[in-house]
């Protein structure tokens, strides 16, 4: 195995227990103080349903969860509310497109209450900077915790 990529693959496990045991916060409680960049873990209970990186993670937090979020910068979101439709899989017609989906006053009715599922489940982040070492954790901890909702599939 190439060494460089052996010590990134090694970084990773004791970065995920960290992530695993930080204190979990909801959107209401988020804490004053965030690493800028990471990689963050939505859960509900026990479920660890989806996780995702950046470089800016106070905005991105805020972006998955505020009411006024747009359906490109909501994906999780935009992911529960078509699951909640029924509405599974995509397509890049404009016939079922997300610009079609959010006028259809049922699915922006269901995206709502999708950001409001967010905001009450809770959110663990840990700190990574690197960007290589950012994009292999986040694919470590989506398998590590299963992560429901996250795929790696190319559009």
């Amino acid at each position: 195995m190439n060494e460089q990529f052996k010590q990134h693959i090694e970084s990773l496990h004791p970065k995920f227990e960290r992530l695993i045991h930080s204190i979990p916060f909801t959107f209401s409680t988020l804490p004053k103080e965030l690493p800028k960049a990471g990689v963050y873990l939505f859960s509900e209970g026990d479920s660890h349903l989806y996780v995702g990186r950046t470089n800016g993670l106070r905005k991105r937090l805020q972006q998955h969860c505020r009411a006024s979020s747009s359906q490109n910068s909501s994906p999780f979101a935009f992911r529960l509310a078509r699951e909640r439709q029924g509405l599974l899989k995509a397509t890049y017609k404009t016939e079922g497109s997300r610009m079609a989906l959010i006028q259809d006053a049922a699915f922006a009715d269901a995206f709502v209450i999708s950001k409001a599922r967010l905001r009450e489940m809770t959110i663990r982040v840990v700190e990574e900077s690197e960007p290589l070492r950012q994009a292999l954790l986040e694919m470590y901890v989506a398998l590590a915790v299963d992560a429901k909702y996250n795929d790696f599939d190319n559009h």
